[in-house]
């Protein structure tokens, strides 16, 4: 397979989750803000993706918002029970109901060279197979107990080696992973 770049970019609490229970994620708004005009690197990313890849649950949670956050990069939603893109959002985002591996090697087709995973379960199917390249995690200092946890079973190990980290006055450290 040729090479695709797909990068992890999320925030979870110091107990690793990425939403309560219910899917809330209010807390990442509460606390201490990063200082005006910074947002932990993630235009940077965003700017240099060819294409966002999330789940339906993170797809829901975006359509909950007041707007629509992703302008006209492009936005695939991996799910096999979506059926129906919103009229209202851009021509650009669809849906697809491939497997990770499979879905990668379509990405490759269209002629894209780096990708950006977006949700719990996408990351982790994403991982299982060996196909993420980078993770970047921010983790907000908050405990919550429990939730969405970011990680979930893997049949083994998977080795990273740390290739940044930096932290805010707010208490908000972000580690940059690349997956070996």
């Amino acid at each position: 397979m040729a090479q695709l770049k797909i990068s992890v970019f999320i925030a979870a609490s110091v107990d690793g989750y990425i939403a309560r229970p219910n899917g809330d994620i209010a807390w990442l708004q509460e606390g201490e803000q990063l200082p005006e005009g910074e947002d932990a690197g993630y235009s940077e990313l965003f700017n240099a993706v060819d294409a966002l890849v999330m789940g339906r649950g993170s797809f829901e949670k975006v359509l909950s918002f007041d707007s629509w956050p992703y302008a006209d990069k492009p936005v695939i939603v991996l799910s096999r029970t979506l059926t129906e893109i919103p009229s209202h959002l851009p021509d650009v985002v669809r849906i697809d109901p491939a497997e990770p591996r499979v879905f990668a090697e379509k990405c490759i087709a269209r002629g894209y060279e780096h990708i950006y995973l977006d949700g719990g379960q996408i990351i982790q199917s994403f991982l299982r197979e060996g196909l993420v390249s980078e993770m970047t995690i921010t983790t907000i200092p908050i405990l919550l107990g429990e939730g969405i946890p970011l990680f979930g079973k893997l049949d083994k190990d998977i080795k990273l080696k740390l290739a940044r980290s930096r932290s805010w006055s707010n208490g908000m450290v972000q580690t940059t992973y690349q997956v070996l």
